[in-house]
């Protein structure tokens, strides 16, 4: 493989990761990576909650819970190596009501499952041990799930990638796409990039940049936005580290939680509403490209009728505090509207197929000679490491 030449499009935490794997596999390769932003990291990555999810809710033996258990462990390891600010500070997952206690013990069954370590189901008593302004009828303890610097991590996946020979092209948004002569051909604003082989992690672009280079696939991302807002000063003591809902399982939201923020402070959030915007972190984001792709997708019209009650609700919740802190209520009762403030959004980008049904895994397209990560939302992140070797082993494949 001396000389291979490797173009890798998207400098999230799944195309560093991806980019730098490829690197320890192959060290003799000359590879770039493509990144549209002035910055890595300045979508999915850089705007979410900084949660290292450890694998408790996915299926057993999807991408999901395989890739994020092998992926905390991994993570850890890499901040800790690095010196990146994280804390495994373990989160509560809490029962509300008695009809939500046959879930928490599914959670239980697929946590162990996939090989999380420490589960155990706590009475309310025991919750308040953890979370002292807390209130359930019960809680599953996860002690592996933590939080992290995610831009740091991805600061230092760079660096590691120019360590290791390879270079980090900056504004180079990629717009065109095409295999000649047996090479691919990258026409992006920075110029071209001829290489022989590509990986697209493009995150809310990667059905585009999958379509581009001539993937036949019928999944669209569609953009959902999640809005948080921060506990005041004076409040963040209702919170220690991690207060999770009972998620509905029919969705792949986990509910709008509250997070121990590894900088300080603590968020309250995401909800989960359709972005008109697939770039756009405000509630009045608008793109015409991203809302006709959106809009006139059969996908989306489908999933609404199917779960029109859901959508409605998030809807106005995104527009209401009071109802935004009604459902924080149930986690920490003691919160009250005037204890948030507005924070940032995060938006997540989902691939959803045209008979209106979400991608629940990880997916994966390879072409001759490229491997494209088609859906990739949370816990991506979390699993970047192991998504890599992934994504290393099918370039392997596709050689």
């Amino acid at each position: 493989m001396a000389g291979l030449r490797i173009t890798v499009i998207g400098g999230g935490a799944v195309g560093l990761a991806s980019a730098f794997r490829i690197l320890e596999r192959w060290p003799d390769a000359r590879l770039t990576l493509l990144e549209k932003e002035a910055q890595v990291a300045a979508h999915q990555t850089g705007n979410n909650s900084g949660v290292m999810h450890c694998g408790l809710a996915y299926r057993p033996g999807s991408f999901k819970a395989r890739l994020a258990v092998r992926g905390i462990r991994q993570l850890i390891a890499f901040c800790q190596e690095h010196g990146i600010r994280h804390d495994v500070c373990g989160k509560l997952v809490v029962a509300s009501r008695e009809e939500q206690l046959p879930r928490l013990r599914d959670l239980l069954e697929r946590g162990t499952a996939n090989g999380l370590r420490g589960l155990e189901i706590l009475p309310p008593e025991r919750i308040r041990e953890f979370e002292p302004h807390a209130a359930g009828v019960a809680a599953l303890r996860v002690p592996e799930e933590g939080i992290a610097d995610y831009p740091a991590i991805c600061e230092t996946l760079a660096r590691r990638i120019a360590e290791l020979g390879g270079r980090v092209v900056l504004r180079a948004r990629v717009e065109r796409l095409e295999r000649r002569g047996g090479e691919w051909i990258a026409g992006t604003t920075q110029g071209e990039f001829v290489s022989d082989c590509v990986v697209a992690c493009a995150g809310l672009q990667a059905d585009r940049v999958a379509r581009m280079a001539g993937g036949s696939t019928d999944v669209r991302i569609v953009p959902f936005r999640g809005d948080y807002y921060r506990l005041r000063k004076e409040r963040e003591h209702l919170v220690r580290n991690l207060i999770y809902p009972v998620a509905d399982p029919r969705f792949p939201f986990l509910g709008v939680h509250f997070t121990r923020m590894i900088a300080g402070g603590v968020e309250a959030g995401p909800n989960a509403v359709l972005s008109l915007a697939r770039e756009g972190y405000s509630r009045t984001a608008f793109d015409l490209r991203d809302a006709w792709d959106a809009l006139t997708f059969p996908g989306l019209w489908r999933f609404v009728a199917r779960h029109a009650g859901m959508c409605w609700a998030e809807l106005r919740r995104a527009f209401s505090k009071e109802l935004f802190c009604r459902s924080l209520q149930t986690l920490v009762p003691e919160v009250q509207p005037e204890d948030l403030e507005p924070a940032g959004a995060g938006i997540r980008a989902q691939a959803m197929t045209p008979d209106g049904r979400l991608v629940e895994d990880f997916a994966f397209l390879e072409l001759p000679r490229a491997v494209h990560v088609l859906n990739a939302p949370s816990p991506a992140a979390t699993a970047c490491l192991a998504i890599g070797e992934e994504v290393a082993e099918r370039l392997s494949r596709v050689l």
